[in-house]
């Protein structure tokens, strides 16, 4: 469209005109994709999930970040309203967690780290507790810790057997 574009003050060109159609088509067709994954995808954890916990944070935020067109090619916004939204509608429990923190505290002790780990460094490590694991499953424990929810087999394991009953 730029090699079409005429210059100020002059009509633009049928071509332009029609590559323009063609691209506002092709926006609005990947918009519309986009809305219906999130929709989709929010649909599936409410059904499968009782209880979820979301970052409550600011979409805004983001958009005068350097992550601005990341956040939107995401929809980070609308995932977020979406999974609220299908969560209220299958009558699921929906806490929304303060972001702040949530890669520097401890899942298990609550102890904060004193620097920010940097994106390359994939494992939590604790110096209060010395727990270690995955930075991401313990941002999510931090988050399940946060909304009051029982983080117990967040990790992919299950938890423990109740008392008098024998584990499989």
């Amino acid at each position: 469209m730029a090699r079409r574009r005429a210059p100020k003050g002059k009509a633009q060109s049928r071509g332009y005109r029609r590559a323009q159609k063609r691209a506002a088509k092709a926006h609005k067709k990947a918009a519309r994709q986009r809305t219906d994954d999130t929709r989709k995808w929010a649909k599936k954890v409410a059904r499968d999930f009782d209880a979820i916990a979301v970052e409550d944070f600011r979409p805004k935020f983001l958009a005068r970040s350097t992550m601005a067109r990341k956040a939107a090619d995401a929809a980070i916004g609308a995932t977020k309203r979406a999974l609220v939204e299908m969560g209220r509608k299958h009558g699921r429990d929906v806490r929304l967690v303060d972001p702040a923190y949530t890669t520097m505290d401890c899942g298990d002790c609550g102890a904060r780290a004193k620097h920010r780990l940097p994106l390359s460094e994939r494992t939590y490590t604790c110096t209060a507790c010395g727990v270690s694991r995955p930075r991401d499953k313990n941002s999510a424990r931090v988050m399940l810790v946060r909304a009051g929810l029982d983080p117990d087999g967040a990790d992919g394991a299950r938890p423990p057997a109740p008392p008098g009953r024998k584990a499989a």
